[in-house]
């Protein structure tokens, strides 16, 4: 197979799950730093890799549209290196994938194709499982609708941006892509992590495609990301001094039987887990416990940046004695323990809520949030306005009544004053 096939783009071969946007909201989800595979490319369209497959997003009021994109040779040898995860077959663009092409009768192929006209839509391979895969990467099985009423209940500065950020959800990532990608994240902003992890992926990752100009690779594997000389590649495309930490990490987890050591966490309690990454190069507790939560499926995991600590000072009032020029080790526990009290067991799932809010490229949404709480302010005031003047009225009217009965002693009284 060459280095990149021709994918099919999606045309109208949509497929759906139900899925209303207050449960998932693709532009907030794909877009708050979780996961850095993803592309806006067409408006409310998302294309990026999962599980060793391209696809494409989009979404209705009550449904997830979603498509995986195909080569354009149909039927072919499964993408990605990992046996464990499902393939998608790709051809290279202009070759049927042998040396004995140019055997095939030119009649077959013209009455294969027009079978192929015949149908609705071409037959696609794992449907169910795809589906399977998606409400899994989702974690669909997970009532959002619910969770919002309870952090709402609880802490009124959730309640007032719930209104605008519905559907933000944690995604549940491969384990291995996760731990690497956030690794990345160190001192660093959402779109340059975006840009290192695409360069991550195209230099040691496996060719899924080409799709409208732009190729697609799998994430690498344990094995790529320790191999030889692969610290100075990094060092080369710009990863500085995380160069070392992905290649140390990926060297360590092999030796600890590579990727079934780190899903194995999932099975293991919230502080076992967290421990056990920090054991990793470059892995801090911020680190951990976004791996925690967005991997391991640890929902108590809260990670803690400047913009947590932020909300944490300014909308709750925490300190934690004298102010600490950087965000300790001990800070995040104690702030995982304050949250973790305040929102209940998904606390993590309620400060992704928390956090995407804050994020810059969100604020018209968070302005709109402010204005609705400015109108309802406002319209309370008036409501208590109107009760005051309608109270005022009813007294002034009683007194009138008051002063008709007893105009004598009306009278009196006004002369004394």
């Amino acid at each position: 197979m060459a280095e990149h096939a021709l994918l099919l783009p999606v045309g109208n071969m949509w497929r759906y799950l139900a899925c209303a946007k207050s449960e998932l909201r693709l532009d907030l989800t794909l877009a708050c730093g979780q996961s850095f595979r993803w592309r806006e490319t067409a408006e409310g369209h998302w294309t990026g890799v999962m599980g060793g497959r391209v696809w494409t997003l989009s979404q209705t009021d009550e449904a997830l549209r979603y498509h995986v994109h195909r080569s354009s040779g149909g039927r072919g040898e499964p993408a990605g290196p990992r046996e464990r995860r499902a393939g998608v077959p790709l051809h290279t663009e202009g070759s049927s994938g042998g040396s004995s092409a140019g055997a095939v009768n030119e009649e077959e192929e013209e009455e294969e194709e027009e079978e192929d006209d015949e149908e609705e839509e071409p037959v696609t391979e794992d449907t169910d499982e795809e589906a399977e895969m998606l409400r899994d990467y989702f974690q669909l099985n997970v009532s959002l609708g619910d969770l919002y009423q309870q952090w709402g209940a609880a802490d009124p500065h959730f309640q007032r941006i719930a209104a605008s950020f519905p559907g933000v959800r944690v995604l549940r990532q491969d384990p291995t892509e996760c731990l690497f990608s956030i690794i990345c994240t160190a001192n660093n902003h959402i779109s340059r992590i975006h840009g290192m992890v695409d360069r991550l992926c195209q230099a040691l990752g496996a060719p899924l495609g080409t799709l409208d100009g732009t190729s697609y690779h799998d994430f690498p594997s344990l094995s790529a990301l320790a191999g030889g000389g692969v610290e100075a590649r990094l060092r080369d495309l710009g990863f500085g001094y995380r160069a070392p930490f992905l290649q140390r990490s990926a060297a360590q987890i092999l030796a600890a039987d590579g990727p079934r050591w780190l899903e194995g966490l999932r099975a293991a309690p919230y502080a076992e887990a967290h421990e056990a990454l920090c054991a990793l190069p470059g892995v801090g507790a911020k680190v951990a416990n976004c791996v925690c939560l967005m991997s391991l499926d640890k929902a108590e995991a809260v990670p803690v940046d400047t913009h947590v600590w932020q909300i944490a000072k300014r909308d709750y009032g925490y300190t934690a004695g004298k102010a600490p020029k950087s965000i300790t080790n001990k800070l995040q526990r104690d702030l995982g323990v304050f949250f973790r009290t305040l929102w209940g067991p998904r606390a993590g799932w309620a400060q992704s809520v928390r956090f995407c809010a804050e994020l810059k490229k969100f604020q018209p949404l968070r302005e709109t949030a402010q204005l609705k709480k400015e109108d309802e302010d406002e319209d309370e005031d008036k409501k208590e306005v109107t009760v005051a003047r309608e109270g005022a009225k009813a007294e002034g009217s009683g007194n009138a009544k008051g002063g008709r009965n007893k105009p004598a002693r009306h009278k009196k009284a006004k002369t004394s004053a």
